[in-house]
């Protein structure tokens, strides 16, 4: 599948915003499931350009003059050819980091108590999924009730979320069963979904030794197919999101995400 992707993100604010640093995460990598045919970014300042622990392209903005309205915008074309299987580097992160617990995804005691019985038995695809199906079912999608500081337990406890609350719990179950498991921030093409275009899904560590790792949309309870594009992995979604940061004034702040995502037609 041959996708054309733009993602803008504006800011607005009450007040001068003395000094921000912006980090981003909006570049997709080369994968065994992806290639990227252009992309760029378009930022009010040159970004400097790194990786991080996880591989990801890390681009970091540093806006020191002052300024009332930002605006950043990635766009580009990716192929997708539907992969749900991974194998880590040699200069990858252990899979075994990827058992600890984080603030996100602490898991609780009800939660214990409610997916006792979906936890995986086996480290195998169909035990994986089962989990992902029970967590599909017993949290409702609804967007708008919880924000990207929400935990897993918080999200448990509304029994309701979004993708990212269905990874974060995911995360959270498989951690305790002693299963490796990271976050995927990305996006998903469905024209019957379009509140889904900013996505997110996690990996699943089958065999840590050989870094062996199965992608998983929790939300949908499937493996990942051409309709998924990655973005950046990590621990949860603070250490894949998009875009974070930090700022000085401003007051108070107003966020708005536009994504579009449609098939290139070959003539």
């Amino acid at each position: 599948m041959h996708l054309q992707i733009e993602h803008r993100t504006e800011y607005q604010y009450d007040n001068l915003v003395r000094y921000s640093i912006q980090e981003l995460r909006l570049s997709p990598l080369d994968s065994k499931g992806q290639t990227i045919v252009k992309w760029q970014i378009q930022s009010p300042v040159k970004a400097k350009s790194t990786q991080d622990t996880f591989g990801n392209t890390c681009q970091t903005l540093v806006l020191d003059t002052p300024y009332k309205s930002m605006s950043i915008t990635a766009k580009g074309e990716v192929k997708s050819f539907g992969c749900y299987e991974y194998q880590d580097d040699a200069h990858a992160v252990s899979p075994y980091y990827l058992l600890q617990p984080t603030t996100l995804t602490q898991i609780s005691e009800p939660m214990q108590s409610y997916f006792e019985s979906a936890l995986p038995k086996k480290r195998d695809i169909d035990s994986v999924l089962a989990l992902a199906d029970a967590i599909r079912v017993g949290i409702r999608y609804q967007a708008g009730v919880t924000t990207f500081a929400t935990t897993a337990a918080q999200s448990f406890a509304m029994q309701t979320g979004v993708c990212q609350d269905h990874s974060h719990i995911m995360l959270s179950l498989c951690r305790y069963a002693n299963i490796p498991a990271r976050y995927v921030s990305g996006y998903f093409f469905a024209e019957e979904s379009p509140n889904l275009a900013s996505h997110a899904w996690v990996d699943v560590c089958l065999n840590a030794n050989q870094g062996r790792w199965i992608s998983i949309d929790v939300t949908h309870a499937c493996l990942t197919d051409q309709r998924h594009i990655r973005l950046a992995t990590g621990r949860d979604y603070y250490s894949a999101a998009p875009i974070k940061g930090i700022r000085s004034g401003g007051g108070q702040e107003e966020l708005q995400a536009r994504i579009a995502i449609q098939q290139v037609k070959v003539l």
